[in-house]
């Protein structure tokens, strides 16, 4: 069995590796796409912000069916949609219908992430959060690989649709093998897995504590991983005098420390580091890395800071979705739908937001409100880390939480 939760498992992260490529996949086709569909840079921002919107209304109903019906149909159900949106934009005859195919894709990432986060906590119980994290992984090397698919059409003047049809390919390959390999027992396992979660705590953990501030941690830690994504070429440019080319390769330089994180805490959290102390210790690195970009508008200083950025903002909404399914182990797909919501609500307003500090102020007025967000974050993993603390028995103190 637990050789078939292996396999479950690759197949899984795959989705997340496709899942990858989606992100950035209208924004890295931004000029085939405003010619088919007949609109600019902000329609397809619109569009990108369509799949917010997807995920926003569905997780909480996601999470709950996935609680109800078992996480094998909601996976099932993502590979589905997400395909009907990788196929359907390439040959999306308006706008207005590459809208309602951007929801679906929204829709496909809430399913997968309400049926995948429970399946791998009840699957790897003593390795929870390491398996959590290794989807940030996954969803960074996908981000990282489709560019150079993207390049190769290009330079090859092959139709840019290929881009969206390649992993839509993929991905109903990989539902198949999952429909297959997802064993059916994992239910019974994973309630002996929970009955053991019970024995960690004193008392039951309260939602409106543990499960608030785990709430907060998935707005905060998204929010900060938004900002940077977005606004570091700009700010590299407009504040540090970087060209244009130079300033795009900061985000290279934080996509390397994202990866190196996520490895890094595959292998610590197994055995040496708590999540609890991971979710505390990273915003704070955060907050010092921001408060050096603020400061020193150095070039160099800048590349280096931008990597500790991309290392501390990985893998932390995925932890936190791994500590609320532990502490609230009864509904683990309503709780992840919870922390996936408050996750999409940022993904959603941080744009607006730091859109309209940046027509109203300049550059660094957003990363000022980066370093508000990120010491909100703080309060909020302090607060967590002493709850957890009060909460766990002695005698399992030293275990992995």
């Amino acid at each position: 069995m637990k050789y078939q939760y292996f396999i479950s498992a690759f197949g899984m992260y795959i989705n997340y590796f496709l899942l990858g490529m989606v992100n950035i996949i209208l924004a890295s086709n931004m000029s085939s796409l405003t010619t088919q569909l007949d609109t600019d840079a902000t329609g397809i921002s619109y569009l990108i912000a369509a799949i917010g919107i997807g995920r926003l209304i569905t997780y909480s109903i996601a999470g709950s069916l996935s609680d109800k019906y078992g996480r094998k149909p909601l996976i099932i159900v993502s590979s589905i949609a997400m395909v009907v949106f990788l196929v359907g934009i390439p040959f999306s005859p308006s706008y207005e219908i590459a809208i309602i195919l951007a929801l679906f894709a929204g829709i496909s990432n809430s399913a997968m992430d309400a049926g995948t986060y429970p399946a791998l906590t009840e699957m790897f119980p003593k390795s929870a959060s390491s398996a959590s994290v290794m989807i940030k992984g996954f969803v960074s090397l996908g981000a990282t690989f489709l560019p150079f698919i993207i390049l190769f059409l290009s330079d090859n003047n092959l139709f840019y649709g290929i881009s969206f049809l390649v992993p839509a390919v993929i991905y109903i390959v990989n539902m198949i093998f999952l429909f297959f390999a997802i064993p059916k027992t994992q239910l019974e396992q994973s309630k002996k897995d929970d009955h053991s979660q019970v024995s960690q705590f004193l008392t039951e953990p309260e939602f409106w504590k543990e499960g608030l501030a785990l709430i907060i941690i998935g707005f905060t830690s998204t929010a900060l991983l938004t900002v940077s994504q977005i606004w570091l070429p700009s700010y590299g440019q407009e504040v540090a005098g970087m060209t244009a080319s130079n300033s795009v390769q900061l985000l290279s330089y934080y996509s390397i420390g994202s990866l190196i994180s996520v490895l890094l805490l595959t292998i610590l959290l197994k055995k040496i580091v708590k999540p609890v102390t991971v979710i505390l210790l990273y915003p704070v690195i955060t907050l010092i890395a921001v408060i050096v970009i603020l400061s020193v508008h150095i070039p160099l200083v800048l590349s280096i800071t931008c990597f500790f950025l991309g290392f501390s903002t990985a893998g932390i909404l995925q932890l936190a979705i791994s500590m609320m399914t532990q502490f609230f182990w009864k509904k683990k797909g309503t709780v992840t739908g919870f922390v996936s919501t408050a996750s999409s609500i940022a993904s959603v307003v941080l744009p607006v937001a730091t859109g309209l500090i940046a027509k109203n102020g300049d550059m660094e007025h957003i990363f000022i409100f980066d370093s508000i967000v990120a010491f909100i974050g703080i309060i909020a993993a302090a607060f967590l880390y002493y709850r957890y603390h009060k909460l766990t028995k002695p005698q399992v103190r030293n275990q992995h939480a």
